[in-house]
Order: C-alpha cells, then sequence, then structure tokens
C-alpha cells in the first residue's frame, strides 16, 4: 500500500484503547470513505454509510473485547453497514451469494490494477458485490489477500476468485461509457443562480429569509442543526469569510453549490454544498467543509 493510503493507519497493528478510537476514527474516515463511496456507488450516499458506521462502531466498542486489528475491525463494520445500505436500496443478495468458493488460481494476479483505481463509481456498481468489495479493498485502498479476507470474512481462494473475475470484467466494461446523469431544468438551476448570487454579495440576510422554519443543516463531519433559529447561525460564520466563492455546477448528476477559495491560483473546487427545496423555501442544507475527503470520489462539473 502506498503511504499516501497508509497515512494515519499506523495504529492498525496495535490493540485499540478507549482514548484512541475518536483519533482512530477521524484518520481512517477518508479511507472508509472511500470504500464506502465505492459499495454504493455515490459519494454522497457513500458518506451516509461512513456515519452510520462509525455510530455502530463507538456503540458496539464497549462490549467489543480487545481488538487485535482496529482497522480490520473498522472496515468490516463499514462494510457490513455498506451491504445494509444495498440491500435497502435493492434487496441485493448477500456477499456470498456471488462467489464461486471453489479454489481458483489467481490468473489475474498481474492484471493492471490501476484500471479498478481509475474506475468511476458507476462502473464499480456493475459488478457483483462480493467482487467490487474484494478489487475496492486490495486494488484501490491496497489491502492484503490476507486483510480482504479477514474484513469481508471470506476464505482465500473466495477472495482470489472475486478478485478475478472482477479485475476481468473491469477490463471488458473500463471503456463503456456511464449512464448519462439527469438534467436539472432551468428553474432549478435560476434558483441555485440566485442564491450563489446573494452569498457572493454576502447578502446572507435574503439567503436566512429562503430558510424553511424545520430546515435541517449537516455540517458533514461536524455538526446537525434544526431549525430556522439555530440554521441562520451558518450563514454568520460564512459572514466572516471575505473571499471564498460559489458557482453553481453538478455533483453526481445533481445541483451543487461549488465552493473555491479566489486566494488558489489553481481555481480548484474544495467541496460542494447540496440544498434541498419545499415550496420555495430552504428545507435542507448539506455542507462538506469539514469533509473535503468526499471531493476524492465525487464527479463535479461547473455549469
Amino acid at each position: 500500500m502506498g503511504a499516501a493510503d497508509r497515512k494515519g493507519a499506523g495504529m492498525a497493528g496495535e490493540s485499540l484503547e478507549r482514548e484512541a478510537l475518536g483519533r482512530l476514527v477521524a484518520e481512517l474516515r477518508p479511507r472508509l470513505h472511500r470504500y464506502c463511496a465505492r459499495m454504493v456507488g455515490s459519494a454522497f450516499d457513500g458518506e451516509d454509510v461512513v456515519q452510520e458506521a462509525l455510530a455502530k462502531a463507538i456503540e458496539a466498542y464497549p462490549a467489543a473485547g480487545r481488538i487485535e486489528r482496529p482497522e480490520s475491525w473498522l472496515f468490516r463494520i463499514a462494510h457490513n453497514t455498506a451491504l445494509d445500505a444495498l440491500r435497502r436500496r435493492n434487496r441485493q443478495a448477500l456477499v456470498r451469494s456471488d462467489i464461486d468458493m471453489a479454489d481458483m488460481a489467481d490468473a489475474s494476479a498481474v492484471a493492471d490494477v490501476r484500471v479498478a483505481a481509475a474506475a468511476s463509481l458507476a462502473t464499480l456498481m456493475r459488478l457483483p458485490v462480493a467482487q467490487r468489495s474484494c478489487v475496492v479493498l486490495m486494488d484501490v485502498l491496497g489491502h492484503s489477500l490476507a486483510e480482504t479476507a479477514e474484513i469481508l470474512d471470506l476464505t482465500l481462494p473466495a477472495v482470489k476468485a472475486a478478485l478475478h473475475r472482477a479485475r476481468t470484467r473491469l477490463q471488458e466494461i473500463a471503456n463503456a461509457p456511464d449512464d448519462p446523469a439527469p438534467t436539472p431544468s432551468a428553474a432549478e438551476r435560476e434558483r441555485l443562480r440566485h442564491y450563489a448570487d446573494r452569498f457572493n454579495a454576502r447578502d446572507f440576510d435574503a439567503l436566512r429569509n429562503l430558510l424553511a422554519e424545520d430546515v435541517r443543516l449537516d455540517l458533514v463531519n461536524r455538526t446537525r442543526l434544526a431549525g430556522r433559529k439555530d440554521v441562520s447561525v451558518y450563514f454568520t460564520r460564512y459572514s466572516e469569510i471575505s473571499n471564498w466563492r460559489v458557482s453553481v455546477g453538478s455533483a453526481e448528476g445533481r445541483l451543487a453549490l461549488l465552493v473555491n477559495d479566489p486566494a488558489d491560483q489553481e481555481d480548484s473546487i474544495r467541496y460542494v454544498v447540496l440544498l434541498d427545496w419545499t415550496n420555495g423555501r430552504i428545507a435542507a442544507i448539506r455542507d462538506f467543509h469539514y469533509a473535503t475527503y468526499v471531493m476524492e470520489s465525487l464527479a463535479v462539473s461547473r455549469l
């Protein structure tokens, strides 16, 4: 595994102490998101899965006993949570259903694993669950064969078989186009452009007036608030930052606010903000300011 992928995972081989749990979760969160996003086919849904998985881990920790390999423990929880999400979405079969448990020579050992690393989320979703989980853990995140088997609770031959089939299938579909994303209406674009114009003009009172009474704020990886009074503070924080601007774009096929820092000469998109509307009012805000790791898996374009 490369140094970048292993950053923050140095505690993985140690027994997990209670005071280290929060730190380990924070360090592994970007890698957990890379896995979950590819398992469920969405950077946004992947973050939901990560949040659910970490909540399960924190709840399970007191009764878990001595955890010898905490990284594998967390990835196993994330994997099972992703499977739960997939079953809720489309009643997909259990992880073992698409694996031939017979031993199989890993004829794909010399395959170009960069195909998997570069594959889009939509492309990976064309693989059966077990193949997808094996190829993401090994070819994207760099886990060993033994670590992958431990995380997925599979035999080594089963992992080899799933990995072989996944690599072969990815080679076949690598150049196939993804399904086109839905096109937002002109009215939806204009509504978001109006929001962006007010934001860039620092007219935050106008934006507060757009909030529904029961508006919800998810400042991802930081806090959640509900109700117009509490969520209004959100704009107060942004009013203290004078140079950051937003523009209208597309993220995973849905309209999004793209946030960039003009001081960045490359004009790169740092993170995105999603808005949900009801009857012309903002019903929900999902801001990824504290979860910029999501950008690694997110397909974004400017409009």
